[in-house]
């Protein structure tokens, strides 16, 4: 998940609720869905859908580069906590 408050943008347009959440498969990255709440969000949810329309995995979002500071940007920091949150399952054997 990637909150507005945390990036340079949303706290530009002082959207403290805004978020974005992915949802990511534990085994093979893929990902499965996008929540977008708060600003522009209509102008963000693409982004997931195209990732899904082509079987993406949440590795394309770390690996690409997001405009800074773009609301787009909440894509990257939201794969890097969902990498993050894999690696510490996959280091816990869940």
């Amino acid at each position: 998940m990637a909150r507005y408050e945390d990036l340079a943008r949303g706290e530009m347009l002082g959207d403290r609720d805004g978020l974005l959440k992915l949802l990511v498969h534990q085994k093979d990255r893929h990902l499965l869905g996008v929540h977008v709440i708060g600003t522009s969000a209509t102008e963000l949810i693409h982004i997931g859908q195209m990732v899904m329309t082509v079987n993406g995995t949440v590795d394309m979002l770390v690996d690409n580069v997001f405009n800074y500071p773009t609301l787009a940007e909440a894509y990257k920091v939201a794969a890097h906590n969902a990498v993050n949150k894999l690696n510490q399952l996959r280091t816990f054997g869940a």
